[in-house]
């Protein structure tokens, strides 16, 4: 089995999360090799299959691989931007998904973002952590963290503007960790901090130093207006700790239409004041913090890695049985 993902370790960002996660839960299983691109000269046999992460960016792998082995099993894993912008407006992305004989999202509404045709060859499967135990948490101000990179796509200027719209004296603090991607939101970080004692730009972080800050906070802010499926979204569920996210399709499908942590995209106002009302409840049992604990508490079986498992051997299992490939056009059994 190879996975082809451009995001190698260097990245430090979901989609290597991803790939590492897979080959450690497919290896009991499958001898998994990991590659930047597909041909990859360091592998001496042709894999079963192909699992290429990101439908835009593995373009010339997905492309190289239909060609050379048709009847394969090719599985294309949709990212956000994939999902939400490139399959509409790029062709190398449209002739990815055209080409695999399933797609791959990961979370429940994403199928909805396809055409029409494709669904029928969208499978979804939930990313997933382990569960850890919450450590301590501040009593005397609630932590909110923000994990993920400055580009647009995290809409980051939302979280500066609400960090902006809150005094330092609301006992409301703001970590965000992140590698500045985009020189100037870097710059806008900067100011911001400058601006405001209460909030804190990070920088990048080891993995396990972000999980450590997830368990110590009190929420998760996830504020993108382009998401897949964020992996600091169920790692912060697994941890016990809630999250207030933006109301797109990404984070609805990870956190269920019925959570009550949503504002609107780019919603400055909305998170600040989402932000002093998990404050003010902070002690209370029936407050907003407390509730969407229970809320997220409810939707942590879907992270667990047992049920990605589950779902990738199924996925593969379909794919190699006799009926499982075939044509690439039109919807699949």
């Amino acid at each position: 089995m190879c996975i082809v993902t451009p995001a190698l370790a260097d990245a430090n960002n979901g989609n290597w999360q991803t790939t590492q996660r897979w080959a450690r839960l497919l290896a009991g299983h499958y001898r998994v090799a990991i590659a930047r691109q597909w041909p990859d000269a360091s592998l001496h046999e042709t894999p079963v299959a192909l699992i290429a992460l990101h439908a835009r960016r593995s373009a010339g792998s997905i492309a190289a691989w239909a060609e050379a082995h048709p009847q394969a099993p090719l599985v294309v894993v949709l990212t956000g931007t994939d999902l939400y912008r490139d399959i509409h407006h790029d062709a190398a992305a449209r002739r990815s998904i055209e080409c695999a004989h399933r797609l791959v999202v990961l979370q429940e509404r994403g199928p909805l973002a396809l055409p029409a045709h494709l669904r029928a060859r969208c499978r979804v499967v939930f990313q997933s952590s382990p569960s850890r135990v919450a450590l301590p948490k501040p009593r005397g101000f609630l932590r909110a963290l923000v994990v993920g990179h400055l580009r647009d796509e995290k809409s980051p200027e939302t979280v500066f503007e609400a960090a902006r719209l809150l005094g330092s004296q609301e006992g409301i603090r703001i970590d965000h960790i992140g590698e500045a991607i985009d020189p100037a939101l870097g710059e806008a970080a900067r100011a911001t901090a400058q601006a405001c004692p209460h909030y804190r730009w990070l920088g990048p972080l080891s993995h396990a130093e972000v999980l450590r800050r997830l368990q110590r906070a009190h929420l998760l802010v996830q504020a993108s207006r382009i998401e897949g499926g964020a992996h600091a979204v169920l790692e912060a569920v697994r941890v016990g700790t809630p999250v207030l996210a933006s109301r797109i399709d990404g984070n609805l499908g990870m956190l269920g239409e019925a959570y009550e942590g949503y504002f609107p995209v780019g919603d400055a106002a909305a998170l600040a004041a989402l932000l002093r009302d998990c404050r003010e409840g902070m002690a209370r049992d029936d407050g907003r913090l407390a509730r969407l604990a229970a809320q997220c508490a409810g939707r942590a079986p879907l992270f667990a890695p047992e049920a990605e498992r589950q779902a990738l051997l199924d996925l593969l299992n379909d794919c190699l049985r006799p009926s499982g490939t075939g044509p690439r056009t039109g919807d699949l059994p």
